[in-house]
Order: structure tokens, then C-alpha cells, then sequence
């Protein structure tokens, strides 16, 4: 029998760090971090010099999002540092055996954790939605069920309710629409915190339910379901009009005010050059004439963003929910057997109850 040859153990390891599947530093340049946590350091020195209140305003929340970052890359480094040594002490020809088999341990014992830190600090280099850390709106609606259906998407908003309770957040109804026996056949709510949106975005789509409605008196288990839609709340739009897109003229206003009104250029008329909309005031001063229509001009502007946006969030909302038909589903509640199955990550949960009083939801979140 041919002896095998042992591979220096820098070898293996590095072999390791290349094929491993979780590894994920192979795809992070080492510069990469240098330039992060750098930027990291940059950040506090400037934030220490005192900025305007705009500036620290966008520091801080640089800040906020580089900090897990860096103490990640901290981590791995300091256990690259420590299998470093282990590693010198394992390849160093007069070091005492006892203790190479030591350190030969540890490192076994560390490796895994190096790349799990790896996994874990690609994982939090993902581009990240800029929606995440904003507040959401949910909309729940009855779908295929009738009555039961109704009754369902009252309980997925109890449900949605305890778990932004939970997680320290707010809701707000913004409509709310009851059927008869008490369910609601729409309700859409507006829930305010901080990452809310990161937390919900996934909950989109159909969810059924199995169980035996209350209407159903030979007790036989009905299957109904509800749509669940998460949109990023937007918030005010702010219109900014520039002085290159807008014509203003001046000229001579009629009707009721007397020869005040008739005989000077206190009329004003504002022509928004890119949409072509044209606002006029009439009133005695010219000043006053010009303020008044650009307040027009704006909320008329306002309105136009406002209806493009809530365009772009039906077609959104078409996207998530489909048709509302139960084979849509992307999670089923199957009461009599006390089971969650959320069907994209192939995931069984035996703690309906739990998920639905908010306190487990965070498990297929």
C-alpha cells in the first residue's frame, strides 16, 4: 500500500476556502473591505467635526447601515488571524507535539466558524432595496371563499396587527370594508417603523386557509383564501419646480374690482413649460397673483406625481396578488391539522396558533 501524502496544512485550508460551498470570501476582494471599513472610520472622524444638521443627517445613516458591516469584517479578520497562528504553530518543525495536535483542533474548530462569518458578511453586502428601512402599506382582500374568505383576511390583519405590535411598530387603518358576518372583504392599513417594509415585502401574494367555517354546519373543511399586498410607503412628494420650466406673464385683468383691476398688470399667468399646464390669478396685487398660482401650480403638479404613483402601485399590487384564485397560493393555514406550509421555501411550521397571534410569524418571515 502506497503511503499517502499529507498536504501542508495551508494547502488544505486554502483548498477549503475556494471549493467550500458556503464560503464567501473568495468573492470578496480583500480591498473591497479595506475601502469599507476605511470609509467606516472616515465617517466618525467627520461625524466628530461637528457637520450641518443635512450632512450629519446622511452620515448617520451611513453610518447605521456600514456598522454591522465592519464589525463582520472585524470578526473574520480576527479569526483569519487566529488560524494564521494556529496554522504557523501546526507547520512549525520545533513546536512540541502535544501542542500541534492542540492547535490542529482548534483550527478544525474554527474553520467552520470562518465561514459561516464569510456567508454571513456576503449576505450582508447584497444590494440592498432603499425601500427596506421605510415604513409599508398593507392591503388585505377576501379572495376565493366568499363570506369565509372574509372572515380569513380579518384574521391575517389581526395577525399582521400583533406582529407589528411586537416588533414596536404602528398601524393605522386607512379603509376598512366589513362584510356581514364581521370579516372584512378589503382593509388596507398604513404600518410605520423602522424596517418595516424589509420585514413585509415577502408576505405579497396569496395565502389560503383550510378549515371548517363557522357558517358549515356538517362540519366539512372548506378551502378559501385572501390576498396579502406590500407596498413601500412613498412619501411627499416634493415638487421642485424650476425657473427654466416655467413662462410667467403679466397682463391687464377684467371683471369685478373697479379701475384698479382694469387699468394695471396685476394678472398673472403661469405656464409649466414641460406638461403644458397653465394656472392664472387675477387678484388685485400682482405679488399676491404670482404666490396664489404657483401654490396652484404645485398642487396641480402634486396631483399628477400623486396619480402616476398610485399607477406604478396597481400595477405593483397586480404583480404580487395575481388573480386572487387559491392555486395561486404562496402560503397555506391548514386548521384542523394546526400546520403553516409556506409553499416558496417548502417550510411546515406545527404552531398555527402561534404564527397566527404574530409571536411566530417571524420564523417564515
Amino acid at each position: 500500500m502506497r503511503p499517502q501524502t499529507r498536504l501542508p496544512r495551508a494547502r488544505t485550508l486554502a483548498a477549503r476556502q475556494v471549493q467550500g460551498p458556503a464560503n464567501a470570501m473568495s468573492k470578496i476582494p480583500s480591498d473591497k473591505l479595506d475601502r469599507l471599513v476605511e470609509r467606516w472610520e472616515t465617517i466618525q472622524h467627520e461625524l466628530n467635526q461637528g457637520p450641518n444638521q443635512a450632512t450629519y443627517t446622511r452620515l448617520t445613516k451611513e453610518f447605521a447601515n456600514l456598522d454591522p458591516i465592519v464589525g463582520t469584517i472585524k470578526q473574520l479578520r480576527a479569526v483569519e488571524r487566529e488560524l494564521a497562528e494556529l496554522e504557523a504553530m501546526c507547520d512549525d518543525p520545533g513546536a512540541d507535539r502535544e501542542m500541534a495536535a492542540m492547535a490542529r483542533d482548534e483550527m478544525a474548530e474554527l474553520e467552520p466558524r470562518l465561514e459561516e462569518i464569510a456567508s454571513a458578511l456576503q449576505l450582508q453586502m447584497l444590494p440592498k432595496d432603499a425601500a427596506d428601512d421605510g415604513s409599508a402599506i398593507l392591503e388585505i382582500r377576501a379572495g376565493t371563499g366568499g363570506d369565509e374568505a372574509a372572515l380569513f383576511a380579518a384574521d391575517l390583519f389581526r395577525m399582521y396587527t400583533r406582529y407589528a405590535d411586537l416588533k414596536g411598530w404602528r398601524t393605522d387603518i386607512i379603509s376598512i370594508s366589513e362584510s356581514d358576518l364581521g370579516g372584512y372583504k378589503e382593509v388596507i392599513a398604513a404600518i410605520s417603523g423602522e424596517g418595516v417594509f424589509a420585514k413585509m415585502k415577502f408576505e405579497s401574494g396569496v395565502h389560503r386557509v383550510q378549515r371548517v367555517p363557522a357558517t358549515e354546519a356538517s362540519g366539512r373543511i372548506h378551502t378559501s383564501a385572501a390576498t396579502v399586498a406590500v407596498l413601500p410607503e412613498a412619501e411627499d412628494v416634493d415638487i421642485d419646480i424650476k425657473p427654466e420650466d416655467i413662462r410667467i406673464d403679466t397682463m391687464r385683468a377684467s371683471g369685478a374690482g373697479g379701475q384698479h383691476v382694469n387699468k394695471t398688470d396685476s394678472a398673472v399667468r403661469i405656464t409649466h413649460l414641460p406638461t403644458g399646464l397653465v394656472v392664472v390669478s387675477a387678484e388685485k396685487s400682482q405679488h399676491q397673483n404670482r404666490k396664489l398660482a404657483m401654490q396652484v401650480l404645485k398642487s396641480l403638479l402634486y396631483d399628477m406625481e400623486r396619480e402616476r404613483a398610485d399607477t406604478e402601485r396597481s400595477a405593483s399590487r397586480k404583480a404580487q396578488v395575481g388573480s386572487g384564485d387559491r392555486s395561486q397560493r404562496i402560503r397555506t393555514y391548514n386548521f384542523p391539522q394546526g400546520r403553516v406550509t409556506d409553499h416558496r421555501i417548502n417550510l411546515t411550521l406545527h404552531k398555527l396558533d402561534a404564527v397566527m397571534d404574530g409571536t411566530a410569524l417571524d420564523e417564515l418571515v
